[in-house]
C-alpha cells in the first residue's frame, strides 16, 4: 500500500523555472560601481568579516561577466553616461541595486551637478538607504534580490524567446 515512487529515491523533479531561477539566485555577479564613500561599504561587505563568497556573491570587475549592478555613491551627470554604457554592456537578465543615500535620491546634494535617484536613468530592483549604508544593510539588500529572482515567473521561457518574463516584485 502506499504512493508508488517509480523515479527512485536519488531523483528530485522541479520545473525548469525553478531550477533556472536557482541557478541565478545562487551566483549573482554584481559589477561593483562605487562612487563615493558608500564605496568603501561594499568593499568591507565583500572583505572575510561578512563573505558574500558563501551566498555565491563574487564581485567582478567586467561588465560583460556582471548580472547585477550596485551604484554605490553619488552619481553626477557627467558620470551618468558612463553608468549607462555600463549597464547596457551587462547581459540580459541584469539587476541594478542603489546603495545609499545619494545612489536612492540624491542625499544632501541637492544641486545642478548631482542626479536626483539613479532610478531616473536605470531601473532600480533594490535600494538600500543610509549615508553611508553599513556592509550588513548591503548583505540585505542582495538577500532581497535574491528573493526578487527566485519569484520570477518564466525566466528560462524569455530567455529562449517564448514570451516575457514576469517580475518576482510584481508576481
Amino acid at each position: 500500500m502506499g504512493v508508488d515512487n517509480p523515479l527512485g529515491e536519488n531523483i528530485i523533479t522541479t520545473s525548469l523555472d525553478k531550477l533556472v531561477n536557482w541557478s541565478r539566485k545562487s551566483s549573482i555577479w554584481p559589477m561593483t560601481f562605487g562612487l563615493a564613500c558608500c564605496a568603501i561599504e561594499m568593499m568591507a561587505t565583500g572583505a572575510s568579516h561578512n563573505d558574500l563568497d558563501r551566498f555565491g556573491i563574487i564581485f567582478r570587475a567586467s561588465p560583460r561577466q556582471s548580472d547585477c549592478i550596485i551604484i554605490a555613491g553619488t552619481v553626477t551627470k557627467k558620470m551618468l553616461p558612463v553608468i549607462k554604457t555600463v549597464y547596457e554592456q551587462m547581459p540580459e537578465p541584469k539587476w541594478v541595486v542603489a546603495m545609499g543615500a545619494c545612489a536612492c535620491s540624491g542625499g544632501i546634494f541637492d544641486t545642478y551637478s548631482v542626479v536626483q535617484g539613479i532610478d531616473e536613468a536605470l531601473p532600480v530592483d533594490v535600494y538600500i538607504p543610509g549615508c553611508p549604508p553599513r556592509p550588513e544593510a548591503l548583505l540585505f539588500g542582495l538577500l532581497k534580490l535574491q528573493d526578487k529572482i527566485w519569484n520570477d515567473k518564466n525566466s528560462f521561457g524569455s530567455a529562449i524567446g517564448l514570451g516575457t518574463r514576469i517580475d518576482g516584485a510584481t508576481a
